[in-house]
């Protein structure tokens, strides 16, 4: 009873637009304030308990790394490289920004920040070229979906550390699904251009000599996330590490390679960095405490025996996850369902002998679609508020790219050596 009138509260609140990570704590705080078994320190000590962790210094490390790179002038150099590769092919403009969102998100590691950075580059010069802000302001949302997939994305690392999964394999089966879905990505924007119009008349592909300068400009930038995957894989460094590293490496970058950083733009970027992290934090202490409330109830195991009672095929179990996802992310932050989901989920993929590294990939893309769906989405709201385009035009615009995304959920759910052969190629 204690436990429903909690799920009670949380979800009233959260209607009441009251922010979801103290709508969980509202919750847990009843909980633990009428259960006479727990002293009142308990919420405190399991949401301390669930942020004092060596691994989650990662995501500290890897969105200082992606908010400093914005500093340094990478931005820049990564989109004139896009530019010179893909801006001469029919749709020029519209496949840089997914070939942009391949690049850039392989250094944040942040969907938001990815979108929000691409939405006062990109969308205006495509205006320019007359894209419609709406399609522009929707490719952009729905290209930065990749970014949470492909290391180092902080989707993977907080469901490496709550799932106790090796985050190295996840960044590894990242890698085939992400480019997979900028493929998939690409083709579609040739041909919405191509049937509307956009960029359609020839262009001389750039010259050899352009290539190599451009190339020369990005390379630094591009070496990052081999540096990265590649210390990891082969243990010269954690993904702890990994991140610190970065930092450094952008911070090398912005001062001495590119010097385009200043003092002042360091303390800003620090101050950008702090922000975000504290919010994914509070989500992630608010998550431990209420997952350690489900644990306690044993309410993953409950779910575990009703649903292989009514599902024993591992290909129906998925889709029926998938559905799931879809539908319940259209109203919760993903990243709140991925700390409150991942251990009841971890418990079912082991009975239907489901790969937990398979099964995260599936998991993320999933969650990633509720970011550009009403009501709540967030990548939707943040390009939006950018561009000043209205939601219900933004709506009209993505349906093209939510069939593409629920088509490569598909396959990566059913097809696992997408996201499983790098990992098995490396073990």
């Amino acid at each position: 009873m204690d436990l429903t009138i909690a799920l009670i509260i949380m979800f009233a609140l959260i209607i009441l637009n009251i922010p979801v990570a103290y709508a969980i704590i509202a919750g847990c705080a009843y909980y633990f304030i009428m259960n006479d078994s727990f002293t009142h320190e308990i919420l405190i000590q399991r949401m301390m308990s669930g942020v004092e962790s060596f691994p989650l210094l990662a995501i500290v490390f890897f969105i200082t790394a992606g908010i400093l790179m914005n500093y340094t002038g990478i931005t820049e150099r990564m989109l004139n490289f896009a530019q010179v590769m893909t801006g001469h092919m029919t749709g020029g403009l519209a496949k840089v920004n997914v070939l942009l969102s391949v690049l850039m998100g392989g250094l944040s590691g942040s969907n938001i920040a990815d979108a929000a950075m691409q939405s006062k580059v990109l969308v205006p010069q495509m205006t320019k070229r007359n894209y419609p802000p709406a399609f522009s302001t929707a490719l952009t949302a729905a290209t930065s979906l990749i970014t949470p997939i492909i290391p180092p994305g902080i989707a993977l690392i907080m469901y490496g550390y709550i799932g106790n999964v090796s985050i190295g394999n996840l960044f590894l089966a990242g890698i085939v699904p992400g480019l997979m879905l900028s493929v998939i990505f690409l083709i579609l924007v040739h041909f919405i251009a191509k049937k509307r119009g956009f960029e359609t008349e020839k262009k001389p592909a750039a010259k050899p000599k352009e290539m190599l300068i451009a190339s020369k400009d990005a390379a630094f930038a591009i070496l990052l996330p081999i540096i990265i995957i590649g210390g990891i894989r082969f243990g010269v460094f954690s993904p702890t590490e990994a991140g610190a590293i970065a930092v450094i490496y952008a911070l090398i970058l912005g001062f001495f390679i590119y010097r385009q950083m200043k003092g002042n733009q360091l303390v800003t970027a620090l101050k950008e960095s702090v922000n975000l992290t504290a919010t994914i934090m509070i989500i992630i202490a608010a998550g431990t405490a209420f997952g350690w409330i489900l644990t306690l109830e044993q309410i993953p195991q409950q779910l575990t025996g009703t649903v292989t009672n009514f599902i024993e095929s591992p290909a129906l179990f998925l889709f029926v996850i998938m559905v799931f996802l879809l539908v319940v992310g259209m109203f919760i932050e993903g990243n709140v369902l991925l700390i409150i989901l991942t251990p009841i989920f971890m418990p079912m993929i082991q009975t239907f002998g489901i790969d937990p590294v398979h099964f995260g990939l599936f998991f993320i893309l999933c969650l990633s679609v509720g970011t550009i769906t009403p009501p709540i989405g967030t990548i939707m709201f943040t390009t939006t508020a950018i561009t000043k385009v209205k939601i219900e035009d933004f709506i009209k615009e993505a349906w093209p790219f939510y069939i593409v995304l629920i088509i490569a959920i598909l396959l990566v759910a059913y097809f696992p050596a997408i996201s499983l052969w790098l990992p098995s190629l490396f073990s």
